[in-house]
């Protein structure tokens, strides 16, 4: 599959085959695609934590406002950006900023590496994230990100209207309105 292919392929799943597993060897491949990720500075401020377990799980769908379709796939990955470690390089901006353009470009690689795989996967950014921190025992220091539910698609969606180029580019400057 090439890249623009799996770009315009790809969808939100969010009802996945039960009882059908992605294997450890499939999840660290989607991770080492995260991390070929563009970053600033090439600090690379991520860190991924995979949660299969039902407990951890259901306490990730309890935290995202019981959007329980993340408890029913087989695997979670909580994508979390290093402030610190951001910060290091550039200060607050590396904090507030660019630790999350990094970890941005890393969840989108996870998905379309996901989707080349045959697997079906959901950006989950709307959760309460000190309930997430606590779930997954994440430290002071580290952001939780974004949580991708993942496995096999049980259905899979139409795709949904995109505004056009010419509706979104411009030139020069952005016009008056």
């Amino acid at each position: 599959m090439d890249v623009l292919e799996a770009i315009k392929g790809r969808r939100s799943i969010r009802s996945f085959e039960s009882g059908r597993d992605v294997s450890e060897k499939i999840v660290e491949g989607l991770i080492d695609a995260a991390r070929w990720a563009p970053s600033a500075g090439n600090i690379q401020p991520w860190e991924f934590i995979v949660a299969r377990t039902s407990e951890i799980k259901s306490k990730l769908a309890e935290a995202a406002f019981n959007q329980s379709f993340i408890e029913e796939a087989p695997v979670v990955i909580a994508v979390c950006a290093d402030e610190n470690r951001a910060s290091e390089g550039y200060g607050q901006r590396g904090k507030t900023l660019y630790c999350l353009q990094d970890t941005a470009a890393a969840t989108q690689n996870i998905h379309l590496a996901a989707h080349a795989h045959g697997l079906g996967t959901c950006w989950v950014g709307a959760f309460k994230e000190e309930e997430a921190r606590e779930a997954l025992k994440i430290p002071r220091g580290i952001r939780p990100v974004a949580l991708i539910p993942l496995g096999y698609p049980s259905k899979f969606p139409s795709p949904r209207g995109k505004r056009t180029v010419h509706q979104i580019v411009h030139y020069e400057i952005f016009p008056a309105k």
